[in-house]
């Protein structure tokens, strides 16, 4: 082979890497992936950014969304590398799980444990999804129960009933080949998630608009002792932190991109997009909730409107949820996304 030749095959040789003998049609692009990322991070930890913001007050919960987001966009765009090695771009192996880049880089033993923990983390975001959907639905139902028949009518129902509809639906879905990987259901579910996340920071500022003034401090809700203080500060910290969670689900996003461009590139300007995006959703919904009840501000946003006369937004919010978290639990627990 002369010079000229081995030149031209040393500069083709990313391209021979990326075009490797996979099996896998990828047609992922940037705004799907954006979709995913949303659908898997805008969920109803968002309802409770309010609370979080005024336990912690005016300066410390705007600084504590902003510096997890950045811990967060930074840990991804570390972990978005990781997916082809030994080169980053040009492979040409693939990682198509955070399991598999944690047994490659970390060894088996850590694989294990790394392993246990998203499992149980999975858990965790299950039954979150379940009662979540759950207390939506009784929300819903309860309402309209106590427009037609007033506020002292017996409307009580059991969540179980609620809760088993959802496993059956789910259930249901679980049966259609590759559902959790369809990009209309990401799409839809993102949709959902702005769609109720707005609807409580709309109601709120008309509060606000209403009684003239903003609630809230700079210090917070003041409690009677610094221990319970501490603990409430530490749980909105929790709350915040959980309200960011689509690290052990960035491989399987990744792994559904098209490339050229290299994977890396898209999935790291796809999380620039999304966590920014999220980020702004957060402060104006955390904002506008504390501000419009300050030391009265409920756990989930959505119940401080509850005898508002706009009840039927509120539930129009509800349903929104209901729809996002039936898809964003396709995603999550369907943790091996196949590509698209």
């Amino acid at each position: 082979m002369d010079v000229a030749a081995k030149s031209e095959s040393k500069d083709n040789l990313p391209l021979l890497l990326t075009q490797s003998a996979d099996p896998l049609k990828r047609t992922g692009t940037v705004w799907t992936a954006v979709a995913h990322i949303v659908t898997g991070v805008i969920g109803s930890g968002v309802l409770s950014l309010p609370w979080s913001t005024a336990q912690l007050g005016w300066l410390a919960g705007p600084f504590s969304i902003l510096l997890i987001a950045s811990i967060t966009l930074f840990s991804s765009f570390l972990l978005c590398n990781t997916y082809r090695h030994p080169h980053p771009e040009y492979g040409p192996n693939r990682s198509a799980s955070y399991l598999d880049v944690v047994h490659l880089h970390l060894g088996i033993s850590n694989g294990r444990l790394s392993g246990l923990l998203v499992n149980i983390s999975l858990y965790g975001f299950a039954i979150a999804f379940v009662i979540t959907t759950a207390i939506s639905l009784r929300t819903i139902q309860n309402s309209f129960c106590y427009h037609n028949k007033g506020p002292e009518a017996a409307c009580e129902s059991v969540d179980a009933y609620y809760m088993l509809l959802f496993g059956a639906i789910q259930i249901v879905l679980s049966q259609i080949p590759n559902f959790h990987n369809i990009k209309w259901l990401s799409v839809v579910a993102a949709i959902m998630s702005f769609t109720y996340s707005f609807i409580g920071m709309g109601l709120s500022i008309a509060q606000i608009i209403e009684k003239g003034h903003a609630e809230g401090s700079i210090g917070g809700i003041s409690t009677s002792s610094g221990a319970e203080k501490l603990w409430l500060v530490s749980q909105a910290l929790g709350d915040i932190s959980f309200s960011y969670p689509f690290s052990t689900i960035l491989m399987e996003i990744q792994d559904t991109l098209k490339s050229p461009p290299p994977e890396n590139q898209t999935m790291k300007k796809a999380s620039g997009i999304a966590v920014t995006v999220t980020t702004f959703v957060y402060l104006s919904c955390g904002g506008a909730g504390y501000a419009a009840f300050g030391d009265n501000t409920p756990g989930n946003l959505l119940t401080g409107f509850g005898s508002s006369k706009f009840y039927w937004l509120v539930n129009f919010a509800n349903a929104c949820l209901v729809v996002h978290l039936v898809g964003s639990y396709q995603v999550h627990i369907n943790i091996e996304i196949p590509c698209q």
